[in-house]
């Protein structure tokens, strides 16, 4: 995969978020989904982070990437329940 992947779903995933918060009449929409794709990214970076303390281990790929920027921590929390299921 390139490295420039990362940056180009990061804004789309912005760009989506935006338009979900403007449809539905927010008055921030470009804040609002950069705060929900900051805490998802960081929810991940935290739990890799972790994982040597924990023994939990999520792999930072461009699909987790884009998984928790576009679903936020309840996409973290999903694939980490995935990963503890399988």
């Amino acid at each position: 995969m390139k490295i420039y992947y990362i940056p180009i779903a990061l804004i789309g995933a912005l760009i989506i978020f935006a338009i979900i918060n403007k449809i539905s009449k927010n008055k921030s929409p470009l804040k609002r989904g950069f705060i929900s794709i900051l805490s998802g990214l960081s929810a991940l970076f935290i739990v890799d982070a972790l994982s040597v303390y924990t023994g939990v281990y999520l792999p930072v790929s461009v699909l987790s990437i884009i998984i928790s920027s576009v679903l936020g921590i309840p996409g973290v929390t999903t694939m980490l329940c995935i990963n503890l299921a399988f």
